[in-house]
């Protein structure tokens, strides 16, 4: 039994449309566009009504991913998610299955009709083999050009990142997320050579709105476990990265509202994992609302699965194999091995990369990050606090965190991660530092895609060139023209979502990695997020 949708009123049309055999998009009366059911109101004119019309069955498939991995009981692996851009409906893609009797058959550009499988009071449209010849989609390469900065004003320059902390991190350590977060933000505090007295401002991503061993509880536990009594205060998800926690801390401070700001991000999904196993924690039940009622019943229930549909489309697009990800995951072990605080230190080969079983096609084990337990804080001060700073501090040369795209996992970008292409053109349009200035990068691999995505949107190569650029691994590895990831990653040293490449960064520009340490590090961009949105740092010592 698949898990099903939510019948309110704006998507119920769509879920019981093929009670009679016809696919149903809400359609706008004004411009006669069709969109996705998500939609309620039209992105094209922006009219406020839309209604459920037709739209013909054909379509064809723009990406796939043969899923593997038991995560639902009612869908046993291998099946197929797709992703269908629908012919009488341009622009509007629908996350589904494709019913085929051999997953090797799915395929780029395969032409596919509607059909639905009824459940209940639910008929999930899914997709079949038309037998018309294969065609390409309508997937465009996305252009994008960043908006001008709003003013010559760069608040940028006038914060510091002036102390550093971590917790201790690793596997299953069964310990409270908040005594994690506590850990990381007394050192880091101690390590600015502050007392907690002095954090006037406190940052957090996500909040306290987010399961599955994704927080501490945001702001409302930390300040209970602190008692800082900030003048300002932050927690969400809806920012660009995890690291959008870090610019709006530089923003309240560069606006004078506070002056050290205590920026944390916990996990624990490692123990959080153990714990549901174990029953000691329940999930939940019922219907599914929200934005994951269009991927769930299709047992599209990763990330992995979200990102290798997106993965099968650029490797069509640019004659891509698996190559050049195992180059990222094997250089991220070597990385770790380097790392005396990451998870997993032993050597993977290629031959080892390539034995792994499969999770999500294109992705193996080795391509996909590692849960953990963990908290990193990082202290943003104001300008004039550096040279108190014992460890040196930090400066931020710009940020990226424009959205040029389609917030979503299916309808915008479709050769990228989506959300990288927009913040990582409006970082360059913020500094006069161009990527050849970049001397280690720590760019989020929750998946090797991602970070392949990140290459490219940043400029150290072009669209489609990420595998000659990697080539055998050399150009990314410590020694290389540009360091990628030395202390692993979240491939190997763990998923501390996204404050462990910022970590890392500032660790660089300390000059204080150690056995990873990059020569004469001076410049390091940080890129975060890992889906919609994303977003990126370019950082500097204190010159």
């Amino acid at each position: 039994m698949r898990p099903l949708p939510a019948l309110v009123p704006q998507t119920a049309p769509f879920w019981t449309a093929g009670a009679d055999g016809i696919l149903r998009l809400p359609r706008c009366a004004a411009c006669e566009a069709f969109a996705h059911p998500s939609q309620t109101t039209c992105g094209r004119c922006h009219a406020l009504e839309l209604t459920y019309a037709d739209v013909g069955p054909a379509g064809v498939v723009v990406g796939f991913s043969v899923n593997h991995q038991q995560w639902l009981p009612g869908m046993v692996p291998p099946y197929v998610v797709v992703v269908v851009e629908l012919d009488d409906a341009p622009g509007v893609r629908l996350t589904s299955n494709l019913v085929v009797d051999d997953p090797a058959r799915a395929r780029v550009g395969l032409a596919v009709t509607v059909d639905f499988e009824h459940q209940r009071d639910v008929w999930l449209p899914v997709f079949r083999p038309s037998g018309e010849p294969d065609r390409p989609g309508l997937v465009t390469e996305a252009r994008v050009t960043p908006r001008p900065p709003a003013s010559e004003r760069r608040f940028e320059r006038e914060v510091a990142l002036t102390g550093l902390g971590m917790s201790a991190v690793g596997r299953r350590l069964g310990r409270s997320p908040v005594s994690l977060a506590v850990e990381a933000s007394l050192a880091a505090i101690a390590d600015a050579g502050l007392e907690p007295s002095d954090i006037d401002g406190l940052s957090t991503y996500p909040g306290s709105g987010l399961p599955g061993g994704m927080s501490e509880g945001g702001v409302p536990a930390l300040e209970e476990a602190l008692r800082l009594r900030p003048t300002w205060f932050n927690g969400g998800i809806d920012l660009p990265g995890q690291t959008g926690s870090v610019v709006a801390a530089m923003l309240a401070v560069a606006s004078g509202l506070c002056r050290h700001v205590l920026c944390v991000r916990t996990v624990w999904e490692a123990t959080h994992t153990d714990y549901q196993r174990r029953g000691l924690v329940g999930g939940g039940g019922g219907r599914i609302g929200g934005d994951m009622q269009w991927r769930l019943p299709y047992g599209a229930v990763s990330a992995a699965t979200w990102i290798g549909v997106v993965a099968s489309q650029y490797q069509h697009r640019f004659g891509v194999d698996r190559e050049v990800l195992g180059r990222i995951a094997v250089n991220a072990r070597a990385g770790a091995a380097r790392n005396p605080h990451a998870v997993y230190r032993d050597p993977i080969t290629l031959d080892d990369y390539y034995a792994a079983r499969m999770i999500s096609s294109p992705f193996g084990l080795f391509d996909c990050d590692v849960p953990c337990d963990g908290s990193v804080a990082v202290i943003v001060s104001a300008a004039d606090a550096a040279a108190d700073a014992p460890h040196g501090a930090v400066r931020v040369e710009s940020v990226g965190t424009q959205i040029n795209e389609r917030v979503s996992w299916d309808q915008g970008t479709f050769t990228h991660e989506p959300l990288v292409l927009g913040p990582a053109a409006h970082l360059w349009s913020r500094t006069d530092l161009t990527p050849s200035d970049v001397d280690v990068a720590l760019l989020y691999d929750g998946f090797t895609f991602n970070c392949l995505s990140w290459l490219e949107a940043l400029g150290f190569c072009g669209v489609g060139e990420a595998a000659d650029f990697v080539g055998d691994g050399t150009m990314i590895g410590l020694g290389g023209k540009l360091p990628l990831n030395p202390h692993g990653g979240q491939l190997s040293a763990g998923r501390l979502h996204g404050y462990g490449f910022l970590h890392e960064a500032i660790t660089q520009l300390r000059g204080a990695g150690g056995e990873r340490q990059v020569p004469g590090a001076e410049v390091a961009v940080v890129a975060t997020g890992g889906g919609a949105p994303g977003g990126c740092l370019l950082l500097t010592t204190d010159r």
